[in-house]
């Protein structure tokens, strides 16, 4: 059975993309004007509920750089959730920082945002290794898949903690058809069951919104959702607090 309280991981990547918008050539010095600061967006979100603070480090660093990441250690008392690609660059930062969690996702220079799960069975060598060393220092890892069984699978034999659904597929379908929308979304139950089958800890993310997240949040054995576009973008009507406060609520059913 699903918990009854499923944890809210947000996502502060798109508050950094508003930053570099204007700043990208300053110094990302705290003190300074330089604005939105996406640490302080994060602990305006650990107050308001937020289990953990997800954040993104794309090897293009093209919103959250790496200062952003360890002053965020020092900073939040929530668990940090790393996402970032399985690169020794990053498996490195990851090793020195110590972020709770480490997501292992793909990236594409061209993506606006990342747009697909990762191949584990193409790639199982490299992330099977990355897992064990990553476990070796206290992190533990999540997978970043499609709902598709064999990477599950896949994902179960390189010894990881988590997968993380890509919810993105249901999410589109959401507003082209009610077939569609339930073809995906029965595709996510079956996996959520085969990933917990497999003694994983089932996660989802992308494209969750404050409309969809009344389905989403039926999903068997769910244990967290990481949030992050939507919830910026209602804090711009309502602020940081109360979105992160609304999301939190609809995701539990306490609210209608």
């Amino acid at each position: 059975m699903q918990s009854p309280d499923i944890l809210l991981g947000v996502n502060i990547d798109h508050s950094a993309t508003l930053r570099q918008a204007r700043y990208r050539d300053h110094a990302l010095d705290r003190g300074k004007m330089v604005e939105p600061d996406p640490v302080e967006i994060a602990l305006h979100a650990q107050r308001a509920g937020a289990d953990a603070i997800t954040m993104h480090l794309r090897e293009d660093r093209r919103h959250m750089q790496d200062s952003d990441l360890r002053l965020l250690r020092q900073m939040v008392q929530v668990p940090i959730n790393l996402e970032m690609a399985c690169t020794e660059e990053m498996i490195a930062i990851a090793l020195d920082v110590k972020p709770e969690v480490v997501l292992l996702v793909p990236e594409g220079r061209n993506e606006v945002t990342t747009e697909g799960g990762l191949d584990i069975i193409g790639n199982q060598a490299a992330i099977t290794d990355a897992v064990a060393r990553l476990a070796d220092a206290g992190i533990s890892t999540s997978l970043f898949i499609d709902p598709d069984p064999a990477q599950i699978a896949a994902s179960v034999a390189t010894g990881c903690a988590y997968v993380e659904l890509h919810t993105g597929a249901y999410a589109n379908a959401f507003y082209e058809t009610a077939a569609e929308a339930a073809t995906e979304l029965e595709r996510l139950r079956d996996a959520a069951v085969r990933a917990h089958e497999g003694g994983l800890k089932v996660n989802a993310g992308h494209g969750i919104n404050y409309v969809n997240i009344r389905e989403v949040r039926h999903l068997p054995h769910l244990h967290e959702m990481n949030i992050g576009h939507s919830i910026m973008c209602r804090a711009l009507y309502t602020g940081i607090t109360e979105a992160v406060r609304e999301m939190k609520a609809l995701m539990n059913g306490q609210l209608r």
